[in-house]
């Protein structure tokens, strides 16, 4: 029996109006209306334009005054970045409980490698819509999506999914894609590029496409020549280049208000202790350091860590890792700002272990299950018992 696999395994995620949609998020008298987000004073720009503005002629890096004379009944917004980094830790929280394998160009868009969730998935467009409906649901934000076999087409085919869609290059159909299309939406054909390729009679990528190698080198370079004829053919060797080079698994949380006591910081932990376990099996890892990281009100940072007698991948014993580290703290009564929980001396799920006791065997066959759960019904639909009910943990009463 054949392997599983995602034929388009690229993701490209462009958050949509990402500034101007955080900004409605907070002031909902903003949604429907032609917004912007940038600076009032005399050198101000755009750098987020809602699409209610942009269908006057408005656009991002358009000086503010030109902007509103396009538009004069134009909303400005003065910018929060942050607001908006915070929003983006979120957005990118929901990207990593679907992969590791996460490469962010900016607080608004990123690769996502998701050849690994071939197993819970049966093809790109499920994964992406599965993403998209997360993010509008835990964020209330429109994403678009675009699918395909490499990066570059991906992030084309993103474009073409705006606003608010999912566009899937399929396997085999690259060139059908790009045949039409303006040289100019290659990645590094500008208007001085563009120029030169009009003065060879190339307009559309399909034209450059098929165009001799050696005319392509002439006008514009080896090296560019063959990068964009190698593009205009549909093939890019580049991989998502994940920033972490994914040597470490994390969660943790800013509150929006202090907490303090053991019970209250246990509990936060088991809830951090699971997100990572799941974060973990969807990408086929496990782990054998664990790392615990609290910041106080004064922003003092503090770091506990313990190595496993073997790696793993299971929500129970990450958290009872955490509890013993929280009591090597002298945290205390002590107001906490932050809460944070990492795996790291990541290996392969499969990769040989020390057998188990028939309990630990247990317990890694019950993960497996509920890990399987949440793929098809949502992560949130399976949750530690104490969650819910506020109980104690007897994974915690009964540590090490």
């Amino acid at each position: 029996m054949d392997e599983p696999r995602i034929a388009e395994p690229i993701l490209h995620v462009d958050m949509d109006a990402f500034y101007v949609e955080v900004e409605r998020l907070d002031n909902r008298g903003l949604v429907g209306q032609p917004v912007v987000v940038g600076g009032e004073g005399p050198r101000g720009v755009v750098a987020s334009a809602s699409y209610e503005a942009r269908a006057t002629g408005v656009h991002s890096a358009m000086p503010m005054s030109a902007a509103r004379r396009t538009c004069p009944g134009l909303v400005i917004v003065p910018p929060r970045h942050r607001r908006y980094g915070e929003i983006s830790e979120r957005v990118f929280s929901i990207f990593q409980d679907f992969t590791p394998f996460v490469q962010g160009l900016s607080v608004d868009e990123a690769f996502l490698d998701i050849r690994g969730l071939r197993r819970h998935y049966p093809n790109s467009r499920a994964v992406a819509e599965a993403i998209r409906a997360r993010i509008r649901s835990d964020l209330l934000l429109p994403a678009s999506v675009g699918a395909a076999t490499s990066l570059y087409l991906a992030k084309m085919a993103s474009g073409h999914a705006k606003p608010d869609g999912l566009h899937i290059v399929t396997e085999g159909s690259e060139k059908a894609f790009l045949e039409h299309l303006d040289v100019q939406e290659l990645w590094g054909v500008g208007k001085s590029t563009r120029s030169k390729l009009a003065s060879m009679g190339i307009g559309t990528i399909g034209q450059l496409a098929r165009a001799s190698l050696p005319l392509v080198r002439r006008h514009l370079g080896e090296a560019t020549g063959d990068h964009l004829h190698r593009l205009a053919n549909g093939i890019d060797e580049r991989v998502v280049e994940p920033g972490s080079g994914a040597k470490s698994i994390s969660v943790e949380q800013t509150f929006e208000y202090d907490i303090s006591g053991a019970e209250e910081l246990r509990s936060q932990l088991l809830r951090q202790a699971d997100q990572v376990a799941w974060r973990l099996h969807r990408a086929g890892l496990s782990g054998r350091t664990v790392s615990l990281k609290l910041r106080f009100p004064n922003f003092k940072t503090i770091t506990r860590a313990e190595t496993l007698r073997s790696a793993t991948d299971v929500s129970r014993e990450l958290y009872r890792s955490c509890c013993r580290l929280l009591d090597r703290t002298d945290v205390g009564g002590r107001p906490v700002r932050l809460l944070g929980v990492v795996v790291s001396g990541l290996q392969p799920t499969g990769a040989p272990r020390q057998l188990m006791a028939g309990l630990e065997e247990r317990w890694e066959s019950l993960s497996e299950t509920v890990d399987d759960l949440r793929v098809r019904f949502g992560r949130h639909a399976v949750e530690p018992a104490r969650l819910r009910s506020g109980e104690s943990d007897p994974a915690h009463d009964a540590r090490d």
